[in-house]
């Protein structure tokens, strides 16, 4: 989800779906194409009697704030401009006086043209926009259905974006074909395109024992080692980043980014450790003491627990026959919240970096740690390197930030 800088968590965010996994790109390392399984014969289209449902409910809540309206997919530009110019109509509809309403949506690009870009200046949308780095980078997964690289696409959209002057994230998925090319990616980002927000989002894909991963057969690559107890064995596919590249290539990054661009260039992973140093809640559920504050809606109003989550184990209900407030506050939300604080391994619980990490997402939780214990973080070693690499300039930032001064001070001291 595309984020500003200083957003904040209220009650609950959603992110709703209303095309599910319908998309009209086929990348290689999507984990959510495989969740059009959970609706078979269905054409993945939200109707407008869940539409309207949503909004209201959403907007039922007595907060005077800000509510977000998160537009996510799959491809959710697939609904066509039509349906979110409905969307904004129910908004105005129902509404509280002194409720501000912020709107963002996470897309490929692909199909965004004039009028898309006018409406979303018009409404002041946040968008995500998914590109993986250069030409090369971005089209080694990102591919439509025929196979053909969509970046030449999701370039003409970022133009677009920038002509309208539409507030835009790149959101980069870091992976085997630009892992290893660091600079190369940061610097067409902020210098090529002009980007000065930017999250980057390390792709973990673990092989079932049948050798799937998302909706493709591979041989993955085997991740061994030895606990306390006995050897084990993980595949993870091999478009994965490896368990200590996130964090070499954040590492990298970080390095450029203090001495240069602190305060010109927001990074999305680089602010919420800002936050962690600062003693300050994680604006990004992934570094959150608990989960459970992000929430998934479907086309047809099944709310899911997780983004990564999207299953029956993880399923609410349906807002249609109970609202999304309840659901959200619900006790099976409540546990799946609470267990990822409670089921980290003692090591984690142990770990100089646990105030910045909090054991990372517990999606990716699947390998024992040294002493034999199930449920430590594949990216651990990422996380370690990171967060010791930039203890001590971010304790300067963190530092000139209570002393009222801008944290970009910093690069005068590198």
């Amino acid at each position: 989800m595309p984020t500003r800088p200083g957003d904040s968590l209220h009650d609950f965010s959603l992110l709703i779906k209303p095309t599910g996994a319908a998309c009209n790109l086929a990348c290689q390392y999507c984990f959510y194409l495989d969740k059009a399984s959970l609706y078979p014969g269905s054409h993945l289209r939200m109707k407008d009697d869940v539409l309207e449902a949503a909004i209201q409910q959403r907007l039922s809540s007595p907060t005077t704030g800000e509510i977000g309206i998160y537009w996510q997919g799959g491809e959710p530009t697939l609904m066509g401009l039509e349906f979110y110019q409905q969307s904004v109509e129910l908004v105005k509809r129902y509404k509280k006086p002194g409720q501000r309403v912020a709107y963002s949506m996470q897309t490929n690009g692909t199909l965004l043209n004039e009028h898309w870009g006018a409406f979303f200046k018009k409404f002041n949308f946040l968008v995500g926009l998914s590109m993986d780095g250069t030409e090369k980078m971005h089209n080694a997964y990102r591919e439509d259905k025929s196979g053909k690289g969509s970046f030449d696409r999701v370039k003409q959209a970022w133009e677009l974006l920038q002509e309208y002057k539409v507030d835009t994230n790149i959101l980069c998925t870091v992976h085997a074909a630009n892992a290893s090319h660091v600079l190369e990616t940061y610097r067409f980002f902020r210098d090529t395109l002009g980007a000065r927000f930017i999250q980057f989002i390390p792709i973990v894909e673990r092989v079932k024992d049948d050798g799937a991963a998302g909706e493709e057969n591979v041989s993955g690559r085997t991740i061994e080692g030895h606990g306390s107890s006995a050897a084990f064995r993980v595949k993870v596919s091999p478009r994965s980043v490896k368990p200590a590249q996130f964090g070499s290539f954040l590492t990298e990054i970080f390095d450029e980014w203090v001495r240069h661009d602190v305060g010109r260039v927001f990074i999305q992973n680089f602010e919420a450790a800002l936050a962690s140093w600062c003693h300050l809640p994680a604006r990004v559920c992934n570094f959150q003491q608990v989960c459970g504050s992000s929430l998934i809606l479907e086309h047809n109003g099944d709310m899911y627990s997780c983004d990564h989550f999207v299953d029956p184990d993880h399923w609410l209900g349906n807002i249609l026959e109970e609202p999304m407030t309840k659901l959200a506050r619900s006790d099976q939300q409540r546990r799946f919240g609470l267990d990822k604080r409670s089921r980290l391994p003692a090591d984690c619980r142990k770990c100089d970096v646990l105030f910045a990490c909090r054991g990372e997402c517990p999606r990716n939780r699947f390998i024992p740690t040294p002493d034999g214990e199930m449920g430590l973080n594949y990216l651990c070693p990422s996380y370690k390197l990171f967060f010791h690499h930039i203890d001590r300039p971010m304790r300067q930032m963190a530092g000139l930030l209570k002393r009222g001064s801008a944290p970009a001070e910093i690069m005068e001291k590198l």
